[in-house]
């Protein structure tokens, strides 16, 4: 996911020239954000599908089928699938498997399988941390490794370089990346333009490779190796990776400048550098192509520009991880607002862009990740084997979503519906299954990875909900309590707000304070932050209230999920609770809950107790609220789930 969060929609009145300009910036600014993943998959894309796990023999015919395979793959699962299909599947502009599921849920959350569409997502989101580790770790070191094609002595500096590159990166993050980002599109502009640029020239010395465009050269590469040809489809993918972040990015450019962006300039440069990788490969002596297919990517350029060219394609995939990695703040941020996470520090790294967000706990634990993948997979080939099957995994759970989408959210017609789906299924089904087979050589880690970050959040929303429920069993009706503390507690001066994750029943920080201290303010208000199911909520409608009556209030703020929840900013725009909120006669009180083992669990005792761990470790409501720290006063509780 990307940084920028300019609106895609100009307001009315506004001049077609000014709205023709408007559009054409963020399609600018999209190159540079959104597209470094699969900009710089033909580092790798070509040369795995020849010298992977599985080796083809170069010839023709071979070559021929794979560049097919290659074209019909971004036309099918980027292009159609993706930018022309389920880019229209936006929720309130924003898109990714969490809003697609927001969507879908709206629709049908109250059928008998509603929960399994929910369950779907988080798992797409899950394998997309898995996803976000191996990209930095695989593109810088595809890069670094163009130095070997230079001068085959400098292989010992590879790891070094690329390792020193990646800490540096993650060192950036805290720094925010808007000075960085400004810099971003001109860098990429000229990397497409350069690959684009190499592969023409190779075309025109060899257009005979144009006859790929035939499908019937895919099909035919089928029909003579049959299981091979099988498994290079776990290869082939690797052309297509990046497919399911064009669509989480969608609510940052808009639909329509991200589709002139990938239509108008990434697919074409794309695709002209595999076609001209593929007519170099074809237009060499025998001896010569098997050295090239080791690294065709760099064999493009001449030997004096190969220097320049490592450089550039190290520039082009930095901007392709610092992608990866803010999609990953983005996609956590996303998670905790739904309530799949706990609370976790969040870091606003700018005061105008909202998207630009740092979280460290996750930034530290993918540096870690990454470095630990460097050191043991040692190259890009190796890291090839592990790559693939996260994305293929999100992406046909991403068609599964469609295929809801387009009867239960669309009202399709199924006899419309079942042979689009199937299409895709097929498809991506078949990239899924060719790269199961590569699990024993290092795609155990994304599954691995994806497994435990979906335990960890559907332990957390479950955990909650159980621990929402039990409090809510025993909670006393606020009516009945504002009568009967009216008469029996002193009122002191000011405001008092307790933060409450119902808005039924009192918080347990109301009873413990009226228990120990006996007195109650002369503003008492019970405050619920509520996150809707839409990525921004109006203004207009962020607050609510309700006047219980002698000095006690209900209120309610309500954000989006991609909203900072920022409680003294959100109080300022109420000013229906007895008058004006000044902070420094306003005192939070916050309920810290303490989980107690139960005679009747509500799920599993080792589920129990990494939700205890979980709630033990999530930052505090004064921090995710951004409360004033010297105005919080913090209550415990024991709760039994």
């Amino acid at each position: 996911m990307s940084e920028a969060s300019t609106p895609a929609h100009q307001p009315h009145g506004t001049p077609h020239n000014a709205h023709s300009a408007s559009k054409a910036a963020l399609a600018v600014g999209a190159i540079g954000i959104v597209f470094g993943d699969i900009g710089t998959s033909p580092l790798y894309a070509f040369r795995e599908t020849f010298r992977g796990a599985h080796h083809l023999p170069i010839d023709d015919v071979h070559v021929l089928g794979v560049v097919s395979l290659i074209f019909w793959s971004m036309t099918l699962v980027v292009a159609i699938q993706y930018v022309t299909i389920l880019m229209r599947a936006d929720n309130n502009g924003q898109g990714g498997s969490l809003a697609l599921v927001a969507l879908i849920s709206r629709s049908i959350s109250k059928s008998r399988y509603g929960w399994v569409a929910v369950l779907l997502g988080v798992f797409a989101t899950s394998l997309f941390y898995g996803d976000s580790m191996i990209t930095p770790a695989i593109s810088v070191l595809s890069a670094v490794e163009g130095l070997t094609v230079v001068d085959h002595r400098l292989d010992p500096l590879v790891i070094p370089i690329a390792l020193a590159l990646l800490v540096i990166l993650f060192m950036l993050q805290k720094r925010g990346t808007a000075k960085v980002g400004a810099l971003f599109a001109p860098v990429m502009i000229v990397y497409f333009t350069v690959i684009a640029g190499m592969g023409i020239w190779q075309i025109v010395q060899t257009p005979e490779i144009l006859w790929a465009l035939n499908p019937w050269y895919a099909i035919n590469f089928f029909i003579l190796d049959g299981w091979f040809a099988f498994l290079a489809l776990g290869s082939v993918v690797l052309a297509v990776t990046g497919a399911e972040a064009l669509y989480s990015d969608m609510g940052h450019f808009g639909r329509g400048p991200m589709r002139l962006s990938w239509f108008g300039f990434v697919m074409p440069c794309l695709l002209l550098n595999y076609f001209g990788q593929g007519a170099m490969i074809i237009g060499l002596p025998e001896e010569i192509a098997e050295q090239a297919i080791t690294s065709p990517f760099f064999f493009l350029a001449a030997e004096e520009w190969r220097l320049p060219l490592v450089f550039l394609a190290t520039a082009a995939t930095f901007i392709a991880s610092q992608a990866v990695i803010s999609g990953a703040f983005s996609i956590t941020h996303q998670a905790i607002q739904m309530g799949f996470m706990p609370r976790l520090s969040i870091r606003h790294t700018s005061e105008t862009e909202g998207g630009q967000i740092y979280i460290p706990v996750v930034n530290w634990a993918l540096m870690v990740a990454v470095i630990i993948l460097v050191l043991t997979f040692q190259n890009s080939s190796n890291l090839a084997s592990a790559y693939g099957i996260a994305v293929t995994g999100a992406v046909t759970i991403d068609t599964l979503l469609m295929a809801v989408l387009l009867v239960g959210v669309w009202k399709w017609k199924w006899w419309y519906a079942a042979p689009v789906v199937l299409l895709f299924l097929i498809v991506d089904g078949a990239y899924f299954a060719a790269n199961l087979t590569k699990v024993p050589d290092g795609g155990w880690f994304p599954l691995v990875v994806g497994l435990f970050a979906f335990t960890l959040l559907t332990t957390w929303a479950r955990g909650r909900k159980l621990m929402r429920d039990r409090m809510s069993e025993v909670a006393l009706p606020m009516e009945i309590f504002a009568k009967s503390a009216k008469n029996s507690a002193l009122r002191v001066p000011g405001t008092a707000i307790f933060m409450a994750s119902s808005t039924a029943g009192v918080p347990s920080a109301l009873l413990h304070n009226i228990k120990h201290n006996k007195v109650l303010h002369e503003r008492v208000v019970i405050l619920t932050v509520n996150i809707e199911g839409v990525p921004y909520v109006d203004p207009a409608q962020r607050c609510e209230y309700h006047d219980l009556g002698d000095g006690f209030y209900r209120a309610v703020l309500h954000y989006g999920f991609m909203e900072k929840t920022d409680v003294p900013e959100g109080l300022k725009q109420m000013q229906q609770c007895g008058g004006e909120f000044d902070m420094m006669q306003t005192s939070f009180f916050l309920s810290r809950q303490t989980l107690l083992p139960s005679e009747k669990p509500g799920m599993p005792i080792w589920r129990e107790k990494i939700f205890a761990w979980m709630l033990r470790n999530s930052a505090t409501a004064m921090d995710f609220f951004k409360l004033p720290t010297n105005r919080v006063v913090e209550l415990g509780s024991q709760v039994e789930i």
